[in-house]
């Protein structure tokens, strides 16, 4: 699988770059500027990811510090970033989280109701954005019929999920489960009886998890911004949720190249005014933002096993 997606990697590379020229941007301060501000955003993001893992923890009975979740969620999002699938990452937050709690089986859950929340949150953000500007419904080829129907599909491939993963004679019987995505729903299960008890906690889940993916969308406009590309705010509500959707098709290393090639679809096929070297480039920019971000959490990996306050150590 892996040599497949280097393949894809590499094909969707070679169709793109070519399309890219650099001298055609503008490096002066305002770039850098503009750059600066998207990377505040881009941390900003993590915070309030981190405090989205939390409000699901809380929903399952669990308090750790957001401190501490910060330092997990940085360290995985290091090593996810440095590796060559995401799933190294959450493998690690599970780990650390495990040794913090005790909880194996809600840390497991936690992780996975924490990425699904996104599931819910990326395509409405999507038809919110074609709600608040009725006019995208207007641009030419094949960008909003691509987008609403990503949307509508996630929405329904979520409903679907949901299903089974809360009938009692299937969602029910596979917490702890060894197969992978027999465990998974399992956790989900697990999260949406737990989420039953507790409609508070539920809200506070989906409104952080708005907020956290809004943050994301802003990162995106000023990179944007920084290269010169002059569209709207609402241009990147209604695009840029599906572009987050699309770079986790797991066919390629990091979304390399489905991330590009999308906005390639969204802002330059569909006649909104930004050239190949601007989309191309925000999805290298918008990646690069990611990655330095990412360093910081460098040191929590690197220092491996530490103690707690009452003697228990983290892996």
């Amino acid at each position: 699988m892996l040599a497949i997606r280097l393949i894809v990697t590499g094909g969707l590379l070679a169709l793109l770059l070519p399309r890219i020229h650099l001298g055609s941007i503008d490096w002066g301060a305002s770039t850098v500027a503009w750059l600066a501000a998207g990377l505040l955003a881009t941390f900003a993001g993590i915070v309030l990811s981190a405090l989205r893992w939390q409000r699901v923890l809380v929903a399952l009975g669990l308090h750790p510090a957001l401190r501490r979740l910060l330092d997990h969620y940085l360290a995985g999002l290091f090593v996810g970033n440095f590796l060559p699938s995401t799933v190294g990452g959450d493998v690690l937050r599970v780990t650390r989280l495990s040794a913090d709690t005790g909880d194996g089986h809600s840390a497991f859950a936690s992780v996975v109701l924490e990425r699904l929340t996104g599931w819910l949150v990326l395509p409405l953000i999507t038809l919110a954005g074609f709600a608040i500007n009725r006019g995208l419904l207007q641009v030419p080829g094949i960008a909003v019929e691509l987008a609403i129907g990503l949307a509508v599909g996630t929405l329904v491939l979520l409903g679907a999920v949901i299903f089974l993963a809360a009938h009692p004679r299937l969602g029910g019987r596979l917490s702890g489960h060894r197969q992978a995505w027999l465990r998974w729903l399992g956790a989900v299960h697990l999260g949406l009886d737990r989420f039953r008890r507790e409609p508070p906690a539920v809200a506070w889940v989906v409104a952080v998890g708005f907020v956290y993916q809004l943050s994301v969308v802003l990162a995106a406009f000023l990179a944007a911004k920084a290269l010169g590309v002059h569209v709207s705010f609402t241009v990147f509500l209604a695009f840029f949720p599906m572009v987050a959707v699309a770079q986790v098709l797991p066919i390629s290393i990091g979304g390399i190249g489905l991330r590009e090639g999308a906005l390639v679809i969204f802002l330059v096929n569909s006649g909104l005014g930004a050239s190949h070297t601007q989309a191309i480039a925000l999805g290298i920019f918008f990646y690069g933002m990611n990655l330095v971000v990412s360093l910081l959490g460098a040191p929590s990996f690197a220092l491996g096993r530490r103690p707690l306050a009452d003697g228990r150590v983290v892996a």
